[in-house]
């Protein structure tokens, strides 16, 4: 992946110029739009922010002639010094909601992450974290993998959706190891995407998070979110990883992934995000296009933030501290 364009690094210089002291965690910050003077309407309801693993303290209800929290919308001109700005800021307010965050597919070494992350298409982490420890008892290195029968393969991937192809798949990038690579995962972009099923992101996911070397993870989370927050107004994977790498130093770049990736899935959801419960919301331009008010909100919330387990069966200890679950085995409940 190519180094941040020059023109990231000028906006580099403009960010790290003394700014406001972000806001910590447990409070939200005051740049939402105020509502209009009036002796009788009360102050909006404040966003609640978990804190940590813990659930979100009780927002006091507003009354009824209380305005609606707005978050601060950028300008329709917002200059990329401004969007560099803001999208950093961002992601300082996500690595303190989350410091635990991780890759949530488990493995061991590099090569049931490869193989995991490409299972991982099309189905939840959890499935594919309930369904490796089978196959990677059965068949634990490249080489055993390579010489299993696909049948046998089939019936064991079953649970993860299109395991024919999956089979072939992992079958096929175990052989290309065996025989290219002497068994091992290569550490380079330009060998990895040569693998049988391995794209981009796949790639990224490997290089970041068992050789770590940065790269950004573009899921389907990602791409929902940096377009919420107008961070890009590209489809493509490759070009959204350029736009928004460009925003960042390379050495954010896998952090801010697990970063983004986690909000994704815990509190800014696809079709009813928890925006009254977002502890980011006056970043957000699309603050109320989900569930505004904050006791519905919370309910919304998923994973740790909701009182249920995360996607890993065996988490990283940073996570149990922070009061993290892990998942249930598959078959289990």
């Amino acid at each position: 992946m190519s180094e941040t364009p020059e023109a990231s690094q000028a906006a580099e210089a403009a960010v790290e110029a003394p700014a406001k002291k972000p806001v910590t965690a447990g409070r939200v910050k005051k740049t939402a739009a105020k509502p209009a003077k009036s002796t009788r309407a009360a102050a909006p309801a404040k966003a609640a922010e978990p804190a940590g693993a813990a659930a979100p303290a009780k927002a006091a209800k507003p009354s009824r002639a209380a305005a609606p929290v707005k978050a601060a919308r950028p300008p329709k001109a917002e200059s990329h010094t401004a969007l560099v700005r803001r999208a950093r800021r961002i992601d300082r307010e996500l690595a303190e909601i989350y410091p635990y965050a991780h890759p949530e597919l488990d493995f061991e070494n590099p090569f049931q992450l490869l193989v995991a992350t490409v299972l991982s298409a099309q189905t939840t982490d959890l499935r594919v974290n309930q369904t490796t420890p089978a196959l990677f008892a059965r068949y634990p290195t490249p080489e055993d993998l390579a010489a299993a029968d696909p049948e046998e393969v089939e019936e064991i991937l079953r649970p993860t959706g299109f395991f024919r192809a999956k089979t072939k798949s992992v079958i096929g990038l175990s052989k290309a190891l065996a025989e290219q690579f002497g068994g091992e995962v290569p550490g380079r972009l330009e060998d990895l995407v040569k693998l049988p099923g391995v794209g981009r992101k796949t790639a990224f996911v490997v290089l970041g998070n068992a050789f770590g070397r940065p790269g950004i993870t573009v899921d389907t989370h990602f791409q929902r979110l940096v377009k919420r927050w107008r961070w890009t107004e590209e489809s493509d994977p490759d070009k959204i990883e350029a736009a928004v790498g460009a925003l960042f130093p390379k050495s954010a770049w896998t952090m801010l992934s697990h970063h983004v990736i986690f909000h994704g899935r815990r509190i800014c959801h696809a079709r009813k995000p928890a925006c009254g419960a977002c502890p980011i919301a006056p970043l957000c331009p699309a603050y109320g296009e989900g569930e505004t008010d904050p006791e519905k909100a919370r309910k919304l919330l998923k994973y740790e933030k909701g009182g249920f387990p995360g996607q890993r069966l065996n988490p990283p200890q940073s996570y149990l501290d922070a009061g993290g679950r892990p998942a249930p085995p598959l078959g289990a409940g």
